[in-house]
C-alpha cells in the first residue's frame, strides 16, 4: 500500500476542488429554480416596463414553465450525481471501503445545507431580484438542454397517457385568478389586506362566474306604471317613487311595453301644460307611450361581466330579465352590478337598507329574508353555500324542504336559523347565529 502522504496529492486536491465547484453549481440551479417559480410575474412585468432587461428575460423564460423546470432539474441532477461520484471515489481512496458511507454522509450534509436550503432560502426572500440575476445563465441552459428536455417531455407524456393521465402543454402551473384570490385571502388573514379591499377585488374577479339571475330584483318587488292609468296618477306615482326609471306595462304586468325615465316624463308633461289656458285639460292629452323608451330584455343566464359591458356599450343602466320561456323574472341595473364590487350603495331615497342586517347584543343576527347569501357572507365573513339558493330565505326553504311557519327553528351548515316573520309564502325576517 502507498504511504498515506501520497493520498493527498495533486489529484486529490483537484478532485476536492471540482466537488466544491459542482456544489456551487448545484446551489445555483436550486436557487434559480426557486427564484424563477416563486417570482411574481406582475412584479417582473413592472420591472421590465421600467427597463430591467433581467426581469424581461426572466418573464420570457417562465413562459414555458415545463421546459424551464426540466432544464434546471437536468442540470441540477447532473452536477449532484457527478459530485457524489467524485466524492465516493475520493473518500474510498482516502479511507478504504468505509469511504462510501462517509462520502454519503458528508455529501448529504453539504448538498442539503449549501446546495438546497441556503440558496432556496435566499431565492424565496429575494425572488424577483434573484430571478433577474440568474436569467442570463438560465436562458443559455434552457437553450442547450432544450432538445433533451423535449425528448424527456414526450416520453413522460407517453407514459402518463398509458395510465389515462392527460396533460395540457399550454396550461400554467397556477391560474392568475386563483393566485390573486389566494394572495388576498392570505393577506387578509395576516392583517396586511383590509377586508373591504379584499371584498372589492374578489367581487370584481367573480363577475364572470355569476349571472344576472343571482342579483336581480325579483318581479314581485318591481314597481311598474300602468299605461292605462290617468296622467295625474302616473305623475303622482313617479313623484312618490324612489326610482328614476320605471317599467311601463299594459293590461298585464308581464306585457312590458317600455321603460320611462322620470326626467323625460316630467319634461313631457311640463311641455303640455306650459302656456296652456287649461293645464288639467292639456295634461289629459298626455300619452306615456310617447316618452317611454323601448324595453331592453336580457336572458337570466347572462354573466354579470358581460352585462356590465353591454350596459356601458348601450349607454343604459336598466334591463329586464326573462327566463327561457320569455317570462319576466326581474330587473337589473348597473348599480346592482357595481354593488357586487364596492358593496351596498345607498342614498337619501333608499329605505330599509340599514335594517337588512342587524346584530344583537347576544350575538344573533337579524336578517332580511330577501338578503342575498353573498351579501351576508361578505358582511359577516361566513361561508354559507349559495349553489342552491340566492337569498337567505331561499336557503332555509331549500334545506327545510318546506315553507316554514313563524317560530320554526332549523340548524344546518353550522348555523341556527329561526323564522321571525312571513308574508304569504315569503320568509321576510330571520334570526341567525353560529352554532359554535
Amino acid at each position: 500500500m502507498e504511504p498515506s502522504t501520497t493520498v493527498f496529492d495533486t489529484a486529490f486536491w483537484s478532485t476536492a476542488a471540482a466537488i466544491l465547484g459542482l456544489l456551487v453549481l448545484s446551489g445555483f440551479f436550486s436557487g434559480s429554480e426557486t427564484a424563477l417559480t416563486a417570482a411574481s410575474r406582475g412584479k417582473l412585468r413592472s420591472q421590465a416596463d421600467k427597463g430591467s432587461k433581467g426581469a424581461a428575460r426572466a418573464l420570457a423564460i417562465t413562459e414555458d414553465n415545463e421546459r424551464l423546470i426540466g432544464s434546471v432539474l437536468l442540470g441540477n441532477n447532473l452536477v449532484n450525481i457527478l459530485a457524489a461520484s467524485l466524492a465516493t471515489a475520493l473518500f474510498t481512496r482516502a479511507f478504504g471501503e468505509s469511504g462510501v458511507a462517509l462520502a454519503t454522509l458528508v455529501m448529504t450534509l453539504l448538498v442539503l445545507i449549501f446546495a438546497e436550503v441556503l440558496p432556496k432560502t435566499y431565492a424565496i426572500t429575494n425572488s424577483e431580484r434573484a430571478a433577474a440575476l440568474v436569467s442570463p445563465v438560465i436562458a443559455v441552459v434552457v437553450r442547450v438542454f432544450s432538445p433533451i428536455v423535449s425528448t424527456v417531455r414526450l416520453l413522460v407524456r407517453g407514459v402518463l397517457s398509458v395510465f389515462g393521465v392527460k396533460t395540457d402543454p399550454d396550461s400554467n402551473i397556477l391560474a392568475v385568478r386563483e393566485e390573486i384570490q389566494g394572495a388576498l385571502t392570505l393577506g387578509h388573514a395576516e392583517g396586511v389586506v383590509e377586508k373591504e379591499d379584499r371584498d372589492r377585488i374578489l367581487g370584481a374577479l367573480d363577475l364572470a362566474d355569476r349571472t344576472v339571475e343571482e342579483i336581480m330584483l325579483h318581479r314581485s318587488g318591481i314597481e311598474m306604471i300602468d299605461a292605462d292609468s290617468q296622467p295625474r296618477d302616473i305623475l303622482l306615482q313617479c313623484l312618490e317613487s324612489r326610482h328614476t326609471r320605471l317599467p311601463v306595462f299594459r293590461d298585464d304586468p308581464e306585457n312590458i311595453i317600455g321603460m320611462v325615465h322620470a326626467k323625460d316624463l316630467l319634461r313631457a308633461m311640463y311641455k303640455l301644460i306650459d302656456g296652456a289656458e287649461n293645464a288639467n285639460a292639456a295634461l289629459d292629452g298626455f300619452d306615456i307611450r310617447e316618452v317611454a323608451m323601448k324595453p331592453y330584455f336580457i336572458p337570466d343566464t347572462t354573466s354579470l361581466d358581460d352585462q356590465m359591458r353591454q350596459f356601458l356599450k348601450r349607454q343604459t343602466h336598466f334591463a329586464l330579465v326573462v327566463d327561457e320561456y320569455g317570462s319576466l323574472e326581474g330587473l337589473i341595473t348597473l348599480e346592482d352590478i357595481l354593488e357586487e364590487i364596492v358593496g351596498e350603495i345607498t342614498d337619501e331615497f333608499d329605505e330599509g337598507e340599514d335594517n337588512a342586517l342587524l346584530q344583537t347584543e347576544d350575538g344573533h343576527y337579524l336578517i332580511d329574508g330577501a338578503m342575498t347569501i353573498r351579501d351576508l357572507n361578505r358582511a359577516t365573513d361566513w361561508n354559507l353555500p349559495d349553489d342552491e339558493a340566492n337569498t337567505v330565505a331561499g336557503l332555509v326553504i331549500h334545506e327545510a324542504q318546506l315553507i316554514p311557519t313563524v317560530g320554526q327553528v332549523f340548524s344546518f351548515h353550522g348555523f341556527r336559523f329561526e323564522v321571525l316573520a312571513r308574508a304569504d309564502n315569503r320568509i321576510t325576517r330571520l334570526r341567525i347565529r353560529p352554532l359554535s
